[in-house]
């Protein structure tokens, strides 16, 4: 396994919300030294780049969480509109296959200042039934593993997976392929729709890099003190 990285802003936070007023006044209440910001398709569609801009201006990175998926000529050109926004990470899915991946990879390499390019291999709301209806024999888990190991060899810098994955994710692929893991809750908190949870000590030991949290932060009473517990959770497991 490899060891923790020295970035102290290992949290993301997800700003999963249906309307700007909303996010901003909570990103209002972060500090960006302490943590980055994950915009989805629902809030950069209703706001688009001016959105993007903002919370540079507030001194955030993002990761602009979108998934694309198409022909490798329209992926590549999106990817490079995503960095042209300068975000800090751009996701792509792995099903889009070798082409669309390594299409990808060229477009940002191009650019003087890429982001990280990300891979999302199974979706967490599949299972083996699901999977089955669209012609994959097999469950998520081996399936995760076959598109993390083509996305690290089509030069992705990483892989969207379950914290529960990442020690295998590691052992597999080394300490520089990133892992991004969801569904992360602090030490005590409720798992709301998540089935399968960590707590940030839990998933930071196991060999996350990154760690995606959305309610746990956005929904407490004071989210920058969450924050702060989280972090500390994180620091516990890293040594930092």
């Amino acid at each position: 396994m490899g060891q923790p990285r020295s970035d102290q802003r290992r949290i993301i936070v997800a700003l999963d919300f249906p309307d700007v007023e909303t996010a901003e006044h909570l990103v209002a209440q972060l500090d960006p030294t302490l943590c980055r910001l994950k915009v989805g398709n629902e809030l950069f569609t209703r706001a688009g780049p001016p959105l993007i801009e903002r919370l540079h201006a507030r001194g955030f990175e993002v990761f602009l969480d979108l998934k694309y998926h198409d022909i490798p000529n329209t992926v590549a050109a999106a990817c490079r509109a995503a960095a042209d926004l300068g975000v800090w990470m751009v996701n792509v899915h792995a099903l889009g296959g070798r082409r669309m991946l390594e299409a990808a990879r060229t477009a940002l390499d191009a650019h003087a200042s890429p982001p990280l390019l990300i891979a999302v291999t199974v979706l967490t709301s599949l299972e083996s039934r699901d999977l089955g209806e669209i012609g994959f024999d097999t469950k998520p888990g081996r399936l995760a593993s076959r598109l993390a190991v083509l996305a690290d060899d089509s030069g992705c810098d990483g892989v969207v997976c379950s914290a529960r994955e990442a020690g295998a994710m590691r052992n597999a692929h080394g300490a520089d392929f990133r892992l991004v893991t969801p569904g992360i809750r602090p030490v005590g908190g409720r798992p709301d729709d998540q089935r399968r949870t960590l707590t940030p000590e839990e998933a930071v030991a196991a060999g996350a890099d990154y760690l995606v949290m959305g309610r746990p932060i956005t929904a407490a009473s004071d989210p920058l003190t969450a924050l702060q517990d989280a972090l500390g959770e994180v620091s516990a497991a890293s040594g930092m």
